[in-house]
């Protein structure tokens, strides 16, 4: 198949140091290549891919001092893309919202893949297209009062094998990983540390809407010694980050569509402990490779039960669940819908015959 991938310009894939979307992007483009597909990525011009890139933009906008105006450079990129729409069997958006006044009015059909949340507002636009075709990555994202047409839910996946496994804890410490907002909940991470004694290490960026939070709720309680602030960490600093720790605390306090960290953490082999909010319940096993709290009590008593928890079983449960292989299988199965094609299994045998 001829694959178009389109990404947001805010960042580079794959992404220096936190970026879960172009993460994801970057998997996913670089196994489908693998896989015979004639693939194009249209992301920054700093992205690195096996994939034809095509850019409007030399580098990742977040870091362009020079770019004031962020959507005037989606519009150039997204009409780019449908400029080229002939060109594809299909077209694979993750661009949100932002694809679909373009999607309607060419032939090759297009995936959006929602990666975000719903809102009053944009809840107008997707009531507006529910006839595109969408691919959710949890079951809980999915608000079906919009009656949108969704093709599947594909769970996001990883690189297991760029992920050292830790047996065991390097040390008794807690981790944090994501972006310090109050939907993350870096406050009841530290609150869930300082109640049990434990050091908790953090990492994770900050963005500018988030900085009164940081700088009025979290750094008066960063001490350096028991509750410490990493920065932004990489691919290596992460797996070292969430693998060396007893658990990686996921306390938040929204509705997560899925949570990448979670996934990472079990892969280095490390339980994670987090709200049941969102995607939560789909992506950890209650009791076989975390918990799942109501509140930061129940949090903490959690961390009493971690030491029963298998570290291998963590990481298996990824294997089993959560790779760049299902998730590809998954969206192969979604093009192949959309275009009529037999749908095959991974050991090649016909699972159905779409109209």
């Amino acid at each position: 198949m001829k694959i178009a991938q389109v990404t947001p310009l805010w960042e580079r894939v794959p992404p220096p140091a936190y970026g879960g979307i172009e993460l994801v992007v970057s998997l996913l483009t670089d196994e489908l290549v693998r896989r015979g597909h004639e693939v194009t990525l249209f992301a920054t011009g700093d992205s690195i891919t096996l994939a034809n890139l095509d850019s409007v933009h030399p580098r990742a906008i977040r870091n362009d001092p020079t770019v004031k105006e962020y959507q005037v450079y989606e519009s150039m990129q997204l009409g780019h893309v449908y400029q080229r729409a002939h060109e594809f069997d299909v077209i694979h958006s993750h661009m949100g919202f932002a694809t679909l006044p373009y999607a309607q009015f060419v032939k090759t059909p297009t995936v959006h893949t929602l990666h975000g949340v719903f809102t009053p507002d944009n809840e107008k636009l997707y009531s507006f297209a529910r006839s595109q075709h969408y691919v959710s990555i949890s079951n809980a994202q999915r608000k079906l009062e919009l009656g949108l047409n969704y093709a599947a839910t594909v769970y996001n996946g990883i690189d297991v094998d760029s992920y050292k496994f830790y047996a065991e804890p390097t040390e008794p410490y807690l981790a944090f990983l994501g972006r310090l907002s109050p939907e993350k909940g870096p406050h009841h991470a530290i609150e869930i540390a300082k109640r049990t004694g434990m050091r908790l290490k953090m990492a994770g960026k900050i963005d500018i809407v988030d900085q009164e939070f940081y700088d009025e709720i979290l750094a008066p309680q960063i001490d350096g010694d028991q509750i410490q602030y990493l920065g932004e960490a990489n691919h290596v600093q992460k797996n070292t980050l969430m693998g060396g720790a007893i658990a990686t605390l996921f306390p938040i306090t929204w509705k997560e569509p899925f949570g990448l960290v979670m996934v990472e953490s079990m892969a280095a082999g490390t339980p994670v402990i987090g709200m049941r909010l969102g995607s939560a319940p789909e992506v950890i096993s209650d009791g076989k490779t975390g918990f799942l709290c109501e509140t930061v009590e129940e949090c903490v008593a959690a961390l009493e039960r971690v030491k029963d928890i298998d570290r291998g079983a963590c990481r298996q449960h990824v294997i089993e669940h959560f790779s760049v292989q299902r998730m590809a299988d998954g969206y192969e199965a979604v093009y192949r819908q959309l275009l009529g094609q037999k749908v095959f299994s991974g050991n090649g045998r016909l699972v159905t015959q779409l109209k």
